[in-house]
């Protein structure tokens, strides 16, 4: 059986690159764009919801991709989660981190769509927008620290990544491993 990963690796790797990146691309360089190009603050907010709509299916896929390979990768390196001293630690941290940075990026959405709703001039999407009244000012302002939130959990995400991948070193998984086996038995020393 192959000890390789590549695949599952690559699809946690690739999506979490994709994500950090296009929320960093997203919240610095189509927002500033939009905020230059925009003229107005409707103008604005109308450019900047059409570049996150354009982003949305991708940024999904990417998401998708990364929590599909960060299963398969938890799943094959489970005997050092439980083995490995530290390594329950930081899964534990990074899981949280991830779960933090779904429910960030889910909510930009739910902003990112009442205020693509409020800014249309759709008239079907002002109809929607009158059902469910926003304060925009309020709205944007919690948009944009959310958008900023989603890069900086990321970033995170992928310095814990970084963190897992210096703890696999041979040295690291025979020390870490004896450890774990000296902390829970009283009879090592």
């Amino acid at each position: 059986m192959s000890e390789r990963n590549t695949l599952i690796r690559s699809l946690h790797d690739v999506g979490l690159a994709a994500w950090f990146g296009g929320s960093l691309m997203g919240a610095v360089g189509l927002n500033g764009a939009a905020e230059s190009e925009g003229g107005t603050q409707r103008a604005t907010d109308r450019i900047a919801s059409a570049g996150w709509a354009k982003w949305t299916p991708v940024n999904a896929a990417a998401i998708g991709a990364h929590l599909f390979g960060g299963g398969g990768l938890l799943a094959v390196n489970a005997h050092r989660v439980a083995t490995q001293q530290g390594v329950a630690a930081s899964t534990a941290a990074k899981t949280a981190v991830t779960a933090a940075a779904l429910a960030a990026t889910a909510y930009t959405r739910v902003l990112g769509k009442k205020i693509e709703l409020a800014s249309s001039s759709d008239p079907e999407d002002a109809e929607k927008a009158g059902r469910h009244p926003v304060d925009l000012d309020k709205a944007r302002r919690q948009l944009a620290w959310a958008q900023w939130a989603v890069p900086a959990l990321t970033g995170c995400l992928v310095v814990l990544n970084a963190l897992h991948g210096e703890q696999q070193r041979p040295t690291e998984q025979a020390s870490g491993m004896w450890e774990r086996a000296r902390s829970v038995s009283p009879f090592m020393s």
